[in-house]
């Protein structure tokens, strides 16, 4: 007897066993058949792939933008159709690009990157606060822009790889430009800014609006009453910046939108506007100091005007060496 409930003992345990091991491998093939169906190949590239994930990563963005839009069904069909194709070949030619800039061995170190910046801000007579502050207003990050201007350095080096005449801009061709574009080599105005931001949602509801904008009529009034702006902007703000009191260093008139410029243009040395819907939500700016730089003669622009029409040639010319690969390589989209 006492053999018989020991042999059932074992048995119930091997049996609780098998039946947990069944269950943990059952699991995992869920877990694989799951993760398949999520993430799967959409496109081939020669012999690399894009995947599902790859492509929502940039398609996803701009489809949330088109379903809070509000558009007639027929027409976001559309446009979804469209967005997604215009994504998928912004993905190949992507991947073509890494594939011929792997095979070439091409790079950028880390010195042609800090030359590539210091030249710019030379060009824009930038300090490293005005170009953090520039790329600020443009809703970028310095490392942002660096992985950007990584890409285009590249891209230029696989075009000159590639392209077997040898771009060449004249003399001729710089003189051209800089007369044609004479204004925007004459002197120009910059402000050194501050700013007081009360960030909105993409898509806030009215009532979103009206706290944020009677948030600021209250900030407004302490203003009004004496209280010092850096200060303020420390404490109420909510931009990146307010811990260094909104200060956005200078920025050009032209580098603002065209109705800050007029708020702006109106506006003294140790003043403040009033408040100012934008973009990036309800925001009150003040005036530090306004200084006009020097106008660039020929000379001076000259090396910046032949960067400007260099990129312009290597663009084009990349773009109808994409067309030439995509002819002879092997691309296949997966419905």
């Amino acid at each position: 007897m006492g053999k018989k409930v020991k042999k059932n003992i074992y048995f119930k345990y091997y049996a609780k066993i098998i039946v947990l091991l069944f269950c943990l491998l059952n699991l995992q093939i869920q877990s694989l058949y799951s993760s398949e169906i999520v993430d799967r190949i959409v496109v081939v590239v020669n012999d690399d792939i894009i995947t599902l994930s790859d492509l929502n990563e940039v398609f996803d963005q701009y489809y949330q933008k088109i379903i809070k839009s509000g558009y007639l069904p027929d027409r976001e069909k559309k446009m979804i159709y469209q967005v997604r194709k215009d994504a998928i070949d912004r993905l190949i030619d992507k991947k073509l690009t890494e594939q011929e800039i792997g095979k070439n061995n091409i790079s950028v170190d880390d010195k042609e990157l800090d030359s590539a910046i210091e030249r710019i801000k030379k060009d824009n007579y930038y300090t490293d606060e005005d170009l953090r502050a520039a790329l600020l207003q443009e809703g970028l990050t310095i490392d942002g822009y660096k992985d950007s201007l990584e890409k285009q350095i590249l891209r230029s080096k696989l075009v000159n790889y590639q392209v077997k005449s040898k771009i060449v801009i004249t003399e001729e061709d710089i003189k051209d430009y800089y007369n044609k574009n004479a204004k925007q080599y004459k002197g120009k105005i910059k402000y050194h800014l501050r700013n007081l931001l009360i960030p909105l949602p993409e898509y806030a509801t009215e009532d979103e609006k009206k706290n944020a904008e009677n948030k600021m009529k209250s900030i407004l009034d302490s203003l009004n009453k004496g209280e010092d702006f850096a200060e303020a902007a420390k404490k109420y703000s909510g931009s990146a910046l307010a811990s260094q009191g909104g200060d956005l260093g200078f920025i050009e008139e032209s580098g603002l939108s065209a109705k800050l410029q007029q708020v702006i243009r109106k506006i003294k040395v140790g003043e403040y506007t009033g408040i100012i819907e934008t973009d990036y939500g309800y925001q009150i700016f003040f005036v530090e100091e306004i200084v006009t730089t020097e106008g660039k003669s020929f000379e001076l622009a000259y090396a910046d005007i032949e960067n400007k029409l260099y990129n312009e040639v290597v663009n084009k010319e990349y773009l109808n060496w994409l067309e030439k690969l995509r002819e002879k390589s092997v691309i296949k989209i997966i419905n």
